[in-house]
């Protein structure tokens, strides 16, 4: 197995890394303080492919393997983790059009979001279909009238990101019984008649992403802007979770990585009983465990995003394996970084609490770790199944 970098790789990492230093991480702070969403940059990224990393190619999306993708959004998050958490999802709904969406409906759409000039938000989540994401109740109803036919949507999605300040909404909706099998997923212009937004959350951490409620109340939605067929929407998801499980995990170790250099730095600055701390062998542990956890974070991302770059039969269950692992040890990472700074690392002029504030989701969203751990144990329990996961 090699673990070097191609040149295109190491080319990639660099370019994020500095439009991370550039126009992330000197303003994280301030959006954190302000609740500042900045559309601007965003669409700066855009002019670097960073809104199309692994979109269809055909429609102006850079195509890259998903082990590349993540080299980006781990350093776009070294520079500021909400609103990279927010380009990684931006992402995948790019990528669902383009991949399961008709010739027509890619067209019209991919190219505007690869671009920066339309925005996504994912809706998936409802107030009571969380982890139990097949137990949605938004409904799509097929109807038709003298302009043709169309889906009349109705029903309520919530923690969606980005919503209110974005252009294209992928909904998951049921058209059909219950479970799985009856979920289809639409592109939905976010200004639709119909929609409403709640209020932007007041979170603990991404407070420099909107978090929002959107009702639909009798949205019509054009037939043609089924994704795939009916039915298919809930394995669709599931396909797109798995890429996002490795964005979020990857986000965490950027983040990791930040407050890892951070908290380097400051125990050498930091002179106590006429020394610096660094010299203290219970510091210099702390640093070799927490290094240890951010790498070892990283390569179990590489390997799910290999699996998933390969189409592996396990791919799921790496990327279950490999978010829980690494959402787990980054956020033990960024809260030992703090602790390194004592009362220091409490203050808001200091990043170490947003680090601590923003992690802390990663551990829930594209899925909780408990159910990152189910889905691994029941892998687990399967017939024959320690031999496939080697």
């Amino acid at each position: 197995m090699d673990f070097s970098l191609t040149e295109d790789q190491i080319a990639f990492r660099e370019t994020a890394r500095q439009f991370a230093q550039k126009e992330l991480k000197p303003n994280a702070a301030e959006w954190d303080r302000t609740s500042h969403f900045p559309v601007d940059v965003i669409k700066k990224s855009g002019e670097l492919g960073f809104l199309g990393l692994y979109t269809n190619p055909e429609y102006d999306g850079l195509g890259l393997p998903r082990l590349d993708s993540a080299m980006v959004f781990e350093e776009l998050a070294w520079g500021d983790t909400s609103i990279a958490a927010y380009i990684s999802i931006h992402n995948m709904a790019s990528w669902m059009i383009g991949e399961y969406g008709s010739e027509a409906l890619c067209k019209k759409y991919v190219p505007n979001m690869v671009s920066g000039e339309w925005l996504g938000s994912y809706c998936l989540t409802e107030p009571n279909a969380g982890s139990d994401a097949a137990s949605l109740r938004t409904k799509a109803d097929k109807q038709a009238d003298n302009q043709g036919e169309h889906y009349v949507l109705n029903g309520e999605k919530t923690f969606i990101s980005g919503a209110g300040s974005t252009d294209v909404l992928l909904v998951m909706a049921r058209t059909g019984g219950a479970g799985p099998k009856g979920v289809s997923a639409f592109v939905v212009d976010a200004d639709s008649a119909g929609i409403e937004y709640g209020k932007n959350e007041h979170k603990m951490g991404w407070k420099a992403q909107p978090t929002r409620t959107i009702s639909f109340k009798d949205v019509k939605v054009p037939a043609e802007n089924l994704i795939g067929e009916e039915g298919q929407g809930f394995s669709i998801a599931m396909k797109g979770l798995d890429g996002g499980r490795i964005n979020i995990g990857i986000c965490a170790v950027g983040t990791a990585q930040s407050a890892l250099e951070a908290a380097t730095n400051y125990v050498q600055e930091r002179s106590q009983f006429g020394s610096s701390i660094a010299s203290l062998q219970s510091v210099q542990f702390k640093l070799a465990d927490m290094l240890t956890q951010a790498i070892a974070s990283r390569q179990m991302l590489y390997l799910a995003a290999d699996k998933v770059d390969n189409n592996d039969g396990q791919a799921s269950t790496y990327c279950a394996m490999a978010k829980r692992l690494s959402t787990d040890l980054c956020f033990a990472v960024a809260n030992e970084a703090l602790q390194l700074h004592g009362g220091y690392g409490y203050l808001n002029e200091y990043p170490l609490e947003r680090h601590v504030r923003d992690l802390r989701v990663h551990q829930i969203l594209e899925g909780t770790n408990e159910i990152m751990r189910v889905i691994v144990s029941r892998q687990l329990l399967q017939d024959d199944a320690l031999s496939k996961l080697r």
